[in-house]
């Protein structure tokens, strides 16, 4: 690629040319406009319900209001973009605020046409899925028909929705917002006070500086043992709020409800918890060799992410992209083309800036729209690895976009994170190929450290989250301390006797966000496992990419548990997931050789 080429900030002029263009009302006005001739035409009707021809044509107009509105995500993604890019502008704010409460009234309106749907009788429902016209939208049927068991009427369903935010949403608001407005003064490199953040804390805790790190978690102690009373009624009330809609929904557990979002059989997320569980004595042999390469007889807790080794290496931008370019053309043609495309046609938004946001992500809007990405470049290693994380969610939304309809483009939290971390890994690879021996033992505990947090650390979590609704709907309420045992347990099950479960980390519960989401964690295990078993699969046979672009083509057209049965993958067998595992402990084997080696061990 010619450096010329490269285009640094979005162009965001395919959406519109800027928050004042005239384009964004009259497009707000056709989607009203859409939506009323919609609900004119389909909201008094049955016979769409009973008549798989019928249902045709509704599903064919209403795949194509969200292929040009989406509920109003048209607009709504333009001012997304805009304000991550600029946090503190109060008027783009304002504005998007305004865009998402419009399409939040959309959904309202629209919402009676998939709940009746979802509705249909079940002799109905089984000769609307074996009718051939109706083939595209099978598994859309399919995902509204097992919702539908649980679904309310419309009344109900507005009324559970609006109160979504008082009894869920603003309760985890008020904590964050407490922990976000927090500061500290803690030791710098200078050996100096320095005001920093709370969420700078986290990032300080793993320096390789002692003094600044211990002074970082003295802090961030302090700081959550603050407002542990405030969580302690936070997280009790929104987990009584959830077993109150379980119970009006007929959920068997707390957990269902995110097994049938995210599209997953109860069964395989069972197994694979249990399974990787099973296998915590490959976290506690890392935690034991990290512990051996600080020179330390246990780790505090809040060391458990502190860097080995030093990676001076620095990476320019432009540098990157040729690693990039050439990694994923090894791979297949069209990844490096749809990868080229991002960085030429300005969907790259690469340095830091004042207000930016301060993190990394990809998203799409429509099906229609371009998909953008964010870095915020310090040419450090870990941007080269956040890069292609970022690009792997990219290409796989791109190769969704052109494979299927608007009602089956995106993807399932359970299968989100295997674009990302495939990509992301053979990237890995291909820097270790080119490190000495230092370099390359600093780079496989970083990916050890990243494989362990992602995998072992999130099903711990999931089983601290089983127990935590347990006990909350049996007794009706558990205080901090009870909590704090309860989430120390299941943290040193993992760790093993290598990690000290210290002073102050009884409440780490306090700022985990995750756990106010419910359930999600499963995902980052499960889709890092599956990572796992394609890159072993296409290293053995590089054939084997075909049936990966496949995979990453299918979007929502199918179950998670489908797709992977076409790739000769059974998700309900243990035997898969201990694959996955064994890749971490081989990788973890050859680490501890290596250290050994340079007599760090």
């Amino acid at each position: 690629m010619r450096k010329n080429s490269l285009q640094t900030t979005w162009d965001l002029t395919p959406l519109y040319k800027s928050e004042n263009d005239p384009q964004i009302a009259f497009e707000q006005k056709r989607a009203e406009k859409a939506v009323d001739n919609f609900m004119k035409k389909w909201k008094g009707r049955k016979d769409y319900l009973e008549k798989p021809r019928i249902l045709k044509k509704a599903l064919d107009e209403y795949e194509e209001y969200f292929r040009k509105y989406g509920n109003g995500y048209n607009v709504s993604y333009y001012f997304h973009l805009r304000t991550s890019l600029d946090q503190n502008d109060t008027q783009l704010k304002a504005r998007e605020n305004k865009i998402i409460e419009f399409s939040k009234n959309l959904e309202n309106q629209m919402q009676f046409f998939e709940l009746n749907i979802a509705k249909i009788d079940t002799k109905t429902q089984k000769m609307f899925l074996k009718n051939k016209g109706l083939e595209p939208y099978k598994h859309f049927l399919e995902r509204l028909f097992v919702r539908g068991k649980h679904l309310l009427s419309e009344p109900e369903e507005k009324i559970m929705n609006l109160k979504s935010t008082p009894a869920h949403s603003n309760w985890v608001r008020m904590t964050n917002g407490f922990l976000s407005r927090e500061e500290a003064e803690v030791i710098n490199e200078k050996g100096k006070k320095e005001t920093k953040t709370f969420s700078d804390l986290l990032g300080l805790m793993n320096s390789q500086n002692k003094k600044i790190r211990d002074s970082a978690a003295k802090e961030f102690n302090f700081i959550q043992k603050k407002y542990v009373d405030v969580a302690e009624h936070e997280l009790n009330s929104i987990i009584l709020d959830k077993k109150i809609n379980d119970e009006l929904r007929g959920f068997d557990r707390p957990d269902k409800s995110r097994h049938i979002g995210d599209d997953v059989d109860t069964e395989v997320v069972d197994v694979l918890v249990n399974t990787v569980s099973k296998y915590f004595d490959i976290s506690k042999r890392y935690y034991k060799l990290k512990a051996k390469l600080l020179g330390v007889p246990k780790l505090k807790y809040h060391e458990r992410n502190v860097e080995i080794g030093k990676v001076s290496r620095k990476y320019q931008f432009d540098e990157s992209v040729d690693i990039l370019s050439r990694v994923f053309a090894n791979l297949d043609p069209q990844f490096a083309n749809i990868f080229n495309d991002f960085v030429s046609e300005g969907r790259l938004d690469v340095f830091p800036k004042k207000s930016k946001y301060s993190g990394a992500f990809c998203t799409y809007g429509l099906i229609t729209q371009p998909t953008y990405s964010l870095l915020n470049w310090t040419n450090k290693l870990n941007d080269v690895l956040t890069f292609a994380h970022e690009m792997g969610h990219g290409i796989n939304f791109e190769l969704i976009k052109a494979n299927e309809n608007s009602l089956n483009f995106g993807i399932t939290v359970t299968t989100a994170e295997v674009a990302s971390t495939f990509m992301e890994d053979f990237v890995l690879e291909e820097l270790k190929n080119e490190a000495d021996d230092e370099m390359r033992l600093a780079l496989s505990m970083m990916k050890l450290n990243d494989d362990i947090s992602t995998i072992f650390r999130q099903v711990a979590l999931y089983n601290f989250e089983l127990e935590l609704h347990k006990k909350i709907r049996e007794v009706g309420y558990l205080s901090k301390d009870e909590i704090g045992k309860t989430f120390q347990k299941h943290m040193s099950s993992f760790m093993g006797d290598a990690v000290e479960q210290s002073k102050g980390s009884e409440n780490w519960w306090v700022y985990w966000s995750h756990i106010r989401m419910f359930f999600y964690v499963y995902s980052y295990a499960m889709g890092l496992l599956i990572s796992k078993f394609l890159q072993a699969s296409v290293k053995k046979d590089h054939k084997f990419i075909t049936k990966v672009k496949g995979f990453l083509s299918t979007g929502l057209s199918e179950s998670p548990k489908e797709t992977f049965s076409k790739l000769g993958i059974d998700i309900t067998q243990k035997t898969f997931w201990e694959k996955g595992l064994s890749e971490i402990e081989t990788l973890l084997t050859d680490t501890e050789k290596l250290a050994k080696k340079l007599g760090k061990i």
